[in-house]
């Protein structure tokens, strides 16, 4: 890291750089040969990216500054690139690409490009969301086109995962999905990024946050990697409230335990690409069309995740809440009622019903 600039130390090389130019006149232009581009503070901030590719000299990065109107003077740059290699002669100007405001000084971006700090890239994966939904937001962003993205996922080398569970998905099905950890992530913007980059990315950060969560309880749940994903990928799509996290989970296990059918509408959703709302649930044609996937008619999990669940879920399916609920179903404010024997499940189902018909009909 360069050292922080002392006061005398600049005066000595102004006076040393300006010497014979006249000493009051020379103060004057070096103070606002270094005074941020911006003329005054209620001038809009303007920014520019600038590219430094590596090798690029101190003395040409000066003159891209000065032509982006990032800096005042490429003269005074050199000055200052001169005193930074002199006091720190084993640093030096890092290639990238740089977010930089004309209301920087032109030490702050000396600064800046020294030490390497590379304007970055975000995108955000929000927990419960399929692979097809990530390719589809790739497209979107700009950053490649979904069917590159699921090409990607599906040919990617997981060689260098070897915890990652070896059964294929069915045709049909994206590899990988529940892998893919949701997270805010960041890229430098000079990186190359490909869809093989990004899919590393979240691998890395499944193996960082996921994994440790299911290793610690792997041998009491008696599921398997695939398993425990699988099911915390359910009880994320299912859970609106996270204090309903854990019992959602516990309905499931003790469901498992029953050999009794999950029935959990988002396997259905999923297995058959669509989506229900309030005005328009799931039919029961849909529900009873057979699939791996449905799990109203197909016992136990899905033979894979059905979306990435997020750490809380993960966190839920480890430590189930103990309880003897074995349905739930959905009010239409993200949280559920639930019940032990279907007589009351079904009870509940009626009541929900009932009143979200008064709900509309006050409304039209």
């Amino acid at each position: 890291m360069p050292k922080k600039f002392p006061v005398k130390s600049l005066i000595v090389l102004v006076l040393l750089a300006l010497v014979g130019v006249g000493g009051w006149s020379s103060w004057r232009w070096w103070q606002w040969a270094i005074a941020p581009a911006t003329p005054t503070p209620n001038a809009s901030p303007r920014q520019a990216k600038l590219h430094v590719a590596p090798g690029t000299s101190a003395q040409a990065i000066g003159q891209d500054l000065e032509a982006l109107g990032l800096i005042r003077s490429a003269k005074a740059w050199d000055l200052w690139a001169r005193w930074l290699l002199l006091q720190n002669t084993n640093g030096g100007f890092q290639a990238g690409t740089y977010q930089i405001a004309a209301t920087q000084t032109l030490p702050d971006i000396a600064q800046q490009i020294w030490t390497g700090d590379v304007a970055e890239t975000t995108f955000t994966i929000p927990e419960g969301w399929s692979i097809r939904e990530m390719a589809t937001y790739f497209q979107e962003e700009g950053y490649f086109t979904a069917e590159e993205f699921l090409t990607a996922v599906n040919t990617f080398s997981t060689a260098e995962y070897p915890w990652l569970p070896t059964t294929k998905p069915l045709d049909g099905f994206p590899r990988l999905e529940g892998y893919l950890f949701p997270d805010t992530y960041q890229l430098p913007l000079d990186t190359s990024i490909q869809p093989a980059t990004i899919i590393r990315l979240m691998l890395n950060r499944f193996e960082q946050v996921a994994l440790p969560i299911y290793q610690q309880v792997a041998r009491q749940s008696k599921l398997s990697l695939a398993e425990f994903t699988t099911l915390a990928s359910i009880v994320e799509r299912e859970a609106v409230v996270p204090t309903e996290r854990s019992r959602i989970a516990g309905v499931f296990y003790n469901r498992l335990r029953k050999s009794m059918p999950l029935g959990s509408d988002p396997t259905v959703e999923y297995a058959f690409g669509i989506k229900q709302t309030p005005d328009r649930p799931l039919t029961f044609a849909q529900v009873e069309q057979p699939s791996p996937y449905n799990t109203y008619v197909t016992p136990g999990l899905p033979p894979a995740p059905i979306a990435s669940p997020g750490k809380l879920s993960l966190e839920a399916t480890a430590k189930p809440e103990n309880t003897d609920y074995l349905y739930f179903v959905a009010r239409y404010d993200g949280t559920h009622v639930f019940s032990r024997t279907l007589q009351e499940h079904q009870a509940a189902q009626n009541t929900i019903h009932d009143q979200r018909d008064a709900t509309r009909k006050n409304t039209q």
